[in-house]
């Protein structure tokens, strides 16, 4: 398959060298590095991005290792703080499907990302939490909608076994390694399901 990997952090980067590994075509996507440059708060950017790569060929699958999120105690979040949020993680990475979807091959595959907030909760989660449920949701309610066959998928993982700064923040948190999480995004990619989040994470429920 040609997969367009948008982010290029380490998730990105395992990702992008995971399906590498498999034999797929890749084109790395990030606001400054990369392959390509798209911004995915940008929906201009996003289409003239699936434009630019329909024309040159066509791609099969997007993986999405994008969109920020801001946390802040809940009393204390700012307006900015949730509508970046939410602008990034969110709307980013559901505009990339809506701008990627005219172009996209028949039968092809979506994989956004979310994450363990969606589940668990730490200090100042409100925002993390909420964004990832606007994204899984997205996901399961799109997948009965989708044409020509498309399907789409999430990965939820924990905090990364690489992001050492973070790992105060996520206490108790057993860490999963970028390239744990980047072989479910192989799996979401190359088997025939749909609407599904693939969890990177043990909680008690």
């Amino acid at each position: 398959m040609k997969v367009i990997v948008v982010g290029t952090g380490t998730i990105g980067a395992a990702v992008r060298d995971t399906l590498g590994a498999h034999g797929h075509e890749v084109l790395s996507v990030g606001r400054s590095s990369g392959d390509l440059r798209a911004d995915i708060t940008d929906m201009a950017s996003l289409r003239a991005l699936f434009a630019e790569v329909a024309e040159a060929g066509g791609f099969d699958a997007v993986a999405s290792a994008a969109g920020d999120v801001f946390p802040a105690p809940l009393e204390q979040a700012t307006d900015q703080q949730w509508a970046d949020s939410v602008a990034a993680k969110g709307m980013g990475q559901i505009n990339l499907v809506r701008a990627a979807l005219p172009h996209i091959a028949d039968r092809g595959s979506f994989t956004l990302v979310s994450g363990v907030l969606a589940d668990e909760f730490t200090q100042a989660a409100t925002i993390g939490a909420t964004v990832n449920h606007m994204v899984e949701g997205f996901v399961k309610a799109s997948a009965t909608e989708l044409p020509r066959g498309v399907r789409i998928n999430c990965v939820s993982p924990t905090v990364l076994t690489e992001s050492v700064a973070y790992h105060p923040y996520f206490p108790g948190f057993p860490p999963v390694p970028a390239a744990e999480v980047a072989l479910a995004y192989l799996r979401a990619l190359s088997n025939p399901f749909t609407g599904r989040v693939l969890k990177l994470h043990r909680t008690d429920s």
